[in-house]
């Protein structure tokens, strides 16, 4: 018997763009409508191809990370294999029941109660009435809707609904589980527990499929990732060499990353992000810092309109998923103050010898105390911190690696006391 719970066989997925309406049945009113409507020239008919000669295979209680910019293809794996969508060639072959959390708002009936939708996907998945009872607690205490369990779900904010979506393909006995970013929408806390509880879905046999931008949430949960890149498979291996290739490639972020469209950039009605950057001590762009050096991380935005207080912020990591630490602008002069309308940069200066040496990622916020978030791009530069081998760093004569997210030199004094 074969121990492979996924087996995804030369997919491809084309969609038509433009005149696609052409392609659908036409009902009567159609008809009628289409002899009254003036001939003009004939609309083109555009496809893409949102994948493309996609294969691979995922064992049982293996979990995989998919990752890749957006448009790589990543929700359309994610629907071909749910059977939301077929694949336009090629094959998905799934051994055995799969539950699947995409994007908001599939999966439930909204006039149906909580507790109706919950023996609703059940029964779909085949399960009887008394394993879905036996179940009930259990999923209504992680989704912490206990006084809304049988109220309709259309009336259900966006995070009750995600917290029970979630409840319920986790706990349900399925032997795939195939989840989406869907769980940004939640909170810290609920996405913490989300990421604990799958992580046990694992250890129990059962395969996860799992798509998010968040690369710390990838590395820390899928021992392999596959990367996406204009719908074909880019790079497929440990989470930790396709994140790394991820970020250190065309396709991922390096030291710069620009939003030149002010429309669609990351932001608010209040500020809008334009650019964020790592530069070295000599002014250029940092791919690669000298453990040694200092170095700059730039932000440069639009504020649109005044009336909040502003406060840019910057979010240091490392591909293992490790927060290094978060820091926010104190600078006296805008302390407290509201930014009338323009063009501002913001810079943080980060010492030498602080960061250890490896892949460093860094996220850009901006925030209005104390809850307020109008942007938070995460990752969204990388770059590499390189310790060299001349003896003067913290390192010292030792010529391997050490462990640690900071590498500091500190004042040490050595003397015979005897």
């Amino acid at each position: 018997m074969s121990s492979d719970s996924i087996v995804v066989e030369n997919i491809a997925k084309r969609y038509v763009i433009g005149g696609a309406k052409e392609l659908g049945y036409k009902t009567l009113r159609d008809a009628i409508a289409s002899l009254f409507r003036p001939r003009g020239p004939k609309m083109s008919r555009e496809t893409i191809w949102a994948l493309k000669d996609v294969s691979f295979a995922a064992k049982k209680g293996e979990v995989i990370g998919i990752i890749g910019r957006n448009g790589a293809g990543k929700s359309t794996l994610l629907k071909i294999l749910s059977r939301i969508t077929e694949p336009t060639e090629g094959r998905a072959l799934l051994y055995g029941r799969a539950g699947s959390l995409l994007e908001v708002g599939t999966g439930f009936h909204p006039e149906l109660t909580g507790r109706e939708n919950i023996f609703l996907n059940g029964a779909i998945l085949g399960m009887k009435r008394s394993e879905i009872v036996s179940k009930l607690d259990e999923i209504v205490a992680f989704a912490e809707i206990d006084q809304f369990l049988d109220t309709p779900v259309k009336r259900y904010s966006s995070g009750m609904y995600v917290r029970l979506a979630f409840a319920v393909a986790a706990h349900l006995e399925t032997e795939i589980l195939i989840v989406d970013e869907v769980l940004a929408v939640g909170d810290a806390a609920f996405q913490r527990k989300c990421l604990s509880k799958m992580e046990d879905v694992s250890h129990h046999g059962r395969t996860v499929m799992f798509v998010s931008h968040n690369l710390a949430s990838i590395t820390r949960l899928c021992p392999r990732a596959i990367l996406l890149e204009g719908g074909k498979v880019a790079k497929d291996g440990p989470s930790h060499e396709v994140v790394r290739f991820y970020l250190h490639s065309d396709l991922g972020t390096m030291a710069a990353r620009e939003w030149r469209d002010p429309v669609t950039a990351p932001g608010s009605d209040y500020v809008r992000l334009r650019s964020v950057r790592v530069i070295d001590d000599e002014g250029h762009l940092g791919d690669k810092i000298d453990i040694r050096r200092e170095f700059t991380v730039q932000m440069e935005y639009d504020v649109v309109r005044a009336g909040r207080v502003l406060v840019p912020n910057f979010h240091f990591g490392n591909v293992e998923g490790v927060t290094l630490f978060v820091s926010l602008d104190l600078e006296p002069e805008w302390r407290g103050r509201e930014c009338p309308p323009g063009r501002y940069v913001s810079r943080a200066l980060v010492p030498g010898n602080f960061l250890s040496e490896g892949t460093i990622t860094i996220g850009a916020a901006m925030s209005t105390m104390p809850s307020e978030v109008h942007f938070y791009e995460r990752e969204a530069v990388a770059f590499e911190v390189v310790d060299s081998m001349a003896a003067d760093t913290a390192r010292g004569d030792y010529g391997g690696p050490l462990p640690g997210v900071i590498r500091p030199i500190l004042t040490w004094k050595s003397e015979r006391v005897s």
